[in-house]
């Protein structure tokens, strides 16, 4: 059961919801897919306004946690571009390196893990199968519309699991 006593969790994924990645998404359109220049590429990701002011406002009322489909081999270049861009620090939670499982099983998974100790007051994702299986859980969410759409980046969270 979530303790009351804590302040709310704001759970914010990454790409395409707080980092733009669309200069980087041609190394998902190569095949096979250039997965170490994709991720290598990260850390040029420009922030997207839209989502950063959304962190900054939840964090007035709630701890800021970060929740990616990025393979936690990429956990230092995270942590500098998120500070680099002023958000919030919190925990980040990362996927295995090996974990190829869809972003919507790893992502709930953590969320509910997340809600046995602390209230999640939102999820912040672009993805929608994502949102569609927290929405059906009883999580709050709000889907990230503010970045441009990639049909690749949305195959590879769901059938590469990959991001």
């Amino acid at each position: 059961m979530a303790d009351t006593r804590e302040r709310p969790v704001a759970v914010f994924d990454l790409d395409n919801t707080l980092a733009d990645t669309a200069h980087r998404q041609h190394f998902l359109a190569e095949r096979p897919r250039n997965w170490d220049a994709f991720f290598a590429a990260a850390p040029a990701d420009p922030p997207l306004a839209e989502g950063v002011a959304l962190a900054l406002e939840q964090a007035r009322a709630c701890d800021v946690v970060y929740l990616t489909g990025r393979p936690e081999r990429c956990r230092r270049d995270t942590v500098d571009w998120l500070a680099a861009h002023g958000l919030p620090e919190g925990p980040l939670h990362m996927r295995r390196d090996a974990d190829r499982r869809p972003a919507r099983f790893t992502k709930l998974a953590i969320l509910r893990r997340l809600a046995g100790t602390r209230e999640v007051r939102v999820l912040v994702d672009d993805d929608d199968l994502v949102c569609d299986d927290a929405e059906r859980a009883g999580f709050t969410v709000v889907r990230a519309r503010w970045a441009e759409r990639s049909a690749a980046l949305e195959d590879a969270q769901e059938r590469e699991g990959r991001t």
